[in-house]
């Protein structure tokens, strides 16, 4: 798996084979682009953003059908001859010669939104054509016209105008040059109080940040552009909180970590386009778990998509949980392309000092007395200064109880370290602590997302003279004591 996974969400995998190209199908395609650019339309008219995520909802049914013919088609007939952008689109789609015949049925005047929409149509196809420098040039005309309009109806499409256009940059190799031009974009949206693209813009630069390893940086704008706004889509705040696991897996703050991580998994769309997605928050939170001193449940392991690609994960955390320092190395050995691959390598690398702790804590556990030499041969060290030195910091770390005989070259145990009941500690409480903490934290986040549709009227009377209300109750009243004699 290659770092482009995250993007699963935003990015659907490429469309099937495109359908035989009939007569009925072209118009039952042209008929569902004509509908949409009718609620657009509406949307303008009547001021309701509703209509625009109906249109978007569409967008995946419609991208599996998108061929070069039926686009240009949509294009002509949506957009007038003299438009802009509907030059830069079909001159991209390479369809100067098949955009004469409908002319005639273009409207005069179009609303940007329909201009964003159909350029928006033409990007995802580029994008799954795989004409990253055609694809880059249609997203660039069509971010400066939104940028120029500066509509609110216009928010959820530039939010994906913007997801695509950084995409480009990143595939051709040119992230680094947009990060500017990013923190621009997201600065305007904040001040137009632009939730969507605010969002989605934070998450891009994370992400650049994050591949460009530049951890501080990161955590500096989580910290200074106060998190996502309450309004955020759902994607949005999943992407987020995976690029907080991260911030946090790297900077030692490994329960903050996997608390992000786990609530990324349990809010990500089981879907068939999120497995990337979920394949790489899984195998961090799985490092993450390991580095905690925990081991990851087993059932992790088993759903059919995760099986080959957390393979090498397995095997590190039997490793672990064996406390087998040659079985981990030999794992870290051949799997170092994968790791490399998810970016996990400096993680795993941490993991050395957790498996040796294990095997000390296992031996400690069945042997009385054990000698250094057998120590060394057990946990594969360098020698027996090597070994001296773990079992000190060991006992000192408080992993196992235990003495050092220096003149014997012998470590005897205390059996202080026998098994213990769990449940006279308070590692019961902090598990209940962490279940509470997260029902609450749904229950909130919840709460804001709720949703009401704007200007819904009140369907009782409003009361324009404190008198009505008063004789109104006493009426309520008079009915009540009235009730109750019958009875």
């Amino acid at each position: 798996m290659t770092k482009d996974d995250t993007a699963a969400m935003d990015v659907d995998p490429a469309p099937p084979a495109a359908p035989v190209k009939t007569e009925d199908a072209q118009a039952l395609f042209l008929a569902d682009i004509k509908h949409n650019v009718a609620l657009l339309e509406k949307a303008v008219a009547v001021h309701e953003t509703r209509f625009v995520t109906r249109v978007l909802r569409t967008t995946s049914a419609i991208r599996r059908r998108l061929t070069q013919e039926y686009l240009v088609k949509a294009i002509t007939q949506s957009l007038p001859a003299g438009n802009a952008l509907a030059s830069t689109y079909l001159s991209k789609l390479d369809a100067d010669v098949m955009q004469t015949d409908d002319d005639a049925t273009a409207t005069p005047a179009v609303a940007p939104e329909v201009e964003a929409y159909l350029g928006l149509l033409t990007i995802v196809f580029l994008h799954d054509q795989k004409k990253y420098q055609e694809g880059l040039d249609v997203a660039t005309s069509v971010v400066q016209a939104i940028q120029h309009a500066n509509r609110r109806s216009l928010d959820q499409i530039a939010a994906k105008v913007y997801f695509y256009y950084a995409r480009f940059h990143e595939l051709l190799g040119f992230e680094a040059a947009l990060r500017p031009a990013l923190l621009a974009f997201h600065r305007t949206a904040t001040l137009r109080h632009d939730h969507e693209s605010t969002a989605t813009l934070l998450n891009l630069i994370l992400r650049s940040l994050l591949n460009a390893n530049l951890i501080e940086q990161a955590d500096k704008l989580v910290s200074k552009s106060g998190g996502l706004p309450a309004s955020a889509s759902n994607n949005q705040l999943v992407r987020f909180m995976y690029y907080q696991g991260r911030i946090k897996a790297i900077q030692l703050d490994y329960s903050a970590s996997h608390n992000y991580l786990q609530q990324a998994i349990r809010k990500a769309p089981q879907t068939a386009a999120t497995t990337g997605f979920l394949q790489a928050a899984t195998k961090l939170a799985i490092i993450v778990q390991l580095l905690m001193g925990e081991v990851p449940d087993r059932a992790i392991f088993r759903p059919t998509a995760m099986r080959a690609p957390l393979e090498p994960y397995r095997q590190l955390v039997l490793a672990v949980r064996q406390g087998d320092l040659v079985k981990f190395n030999a794992t870290v050995k051949d799997a170092a392309p994968r790791f490399a691959a998810d970016r996990t390598q400096t993680l795993i690398a941490r993991l050395r000092h957790n498996v040796i702790k294990t095997g000390m804590r296992l031996i400690s556990v069945a042997y009385a007395a054990i000698s250094l030499r057998d120590i060394c041969a057990r946990l594969g060290l360098d020698g027996e200064e090597d070994a001296e030195f773990m079992v000190a910091k060991a006992i000192k770390d408080g992993v196992i109880s235990a003495t050092i005989d220096h003149a014997r070259g012998i470590v005897v145990s205390s059996g202080a370290e026998a098994a213990a009941d769990v449940y006279a500690t308070r590692e019961p409480q902090v598990a209940f602590h962490h279940r509470i903490q997260y029902c609450l934290d749904l229950h909130n986040q919840s709460v804001q997302a709720m949703r009401y549709p704007d200007g819904v009227k009140k369907s009782s009377k409003a009361f324009s003279d404190l008198d009505e209300m008063r004789e109104l109750e006493k009426e309520i009243q008079q009915s009540l004591e009235e009730d109750d004699e019958d009875f």
